[in-house]
């Protein structure tokens, strides 16, 4: 199984190099991997070039240019896998070990699912072994995303011919696109999914700012249209359900008992 990972960047010289290290150091030989970067001016692109030396071969592309955001860029990258299964890499975030993709293609080999997620970690941005906040996702259940479910997209693979099938990221959506997809993909078109028990993806975090309250509001506004747009309707405790449901995960990294409980 070929599968395909998608990373995108735009000024991230920061972080870059440690997604790049945490894919090409995957025990899974049958990766291909393409970055799109959207013109990144702060010595990021220097970086990728450095890491295509160290790792040759190991990036399949670089593809540089304008964008029209995230999610653009995200659309651009899986146009070009060849893959039979895609995965996106956030250029903040970094794989939890060196088994991960041989790990999700045994799952979906055995199962014969279409898609599979995963558990994923919040840490300090600096020190990446403090765990700050852990999403154990659960079995899966489609109904599941009426009770606010949803799994973490970044640990999301699917098979790659369903972007052609059911759509790609939908760019009216600023921040929950991602959830709209993967809404699109499981509760409406009833794909069918399995559960990786297993942390596979870690997440830097920054410090809280007014930005990022807004980007919640905007991003809670935005899960009620993406139902809109599918012609779903949710329960009326289904959107307040979903910000709810992280609470808990809140309160253990709080307590410092994020991922072990």
């Amino acid at each position: 199984m070929k599968v395909s990972l998608v990373t995108v960047v735009l000024n991230n010289a920061e972080t870059i190099g440690h997604a790049i290290t945490s894919v090409a150091e995957q025990t899974y030989q049958d990766i291909e991997y393409i970055i799109i970067d959207g013109g990144s001016t702060d010595g990021t692109l220097e970086i990728i070039e450095q890491m295509q030396q160290r790792y040759p071969g190991r990036i399949s592309q670089v593809i540089v240019g304008k964008d029209k955001g995230i999610y653009d860029a995200m659309n651009k990258g899986i146009k070009h896998c060849t893959g039979e299964v895609v995965g996106i890499l956030n250029s903040d975030d970094f794989y939890a070990n060196k088994t991960v993709i041989e790990h999700v293609v045994k799952l979906l080999t055995k199962t014969k699912a279409q898609s599979c997620y995963a558990d994923l970690q919040y840490v300090d941005r600096v020190n990446t072994d403090k765990v700050l906040r852990h999403w154990r996702s659960g079995k899966y259940n489609y109904r599941n995303f009426l009770a606010g479910w949803m799994p973490p997209h970044p640990t999301f693979f699917v098979q790659r011919s369903l972007y052609d099938k059911l759509g790609y990221f939908d760019l009216e959506l600023k921040s929950a696109a991602d959830y709209e997809l993967m809404l699109r993909f499981l509760y409406r078109q009833r794909i069918t999914s399995a559960y990786l028990p297993e942390v596979i993806i870690k997440m830097r975090v920054g410090g809280l700012s007014n930005q990022s309250v807004a980007h919640r509001l905007r991003a809670n506004n935005e899960d009620k249209l993406a139902w809109a747009k599918n012609d779903l309707k949710p329960r009326f405790y289904t959107i307040p359900l979903k910000p709810l449901r992280k609470l808990p995960q809140f309160i253990l990294g709080r307590l410092g008992l994020a991922g072990k409980i």
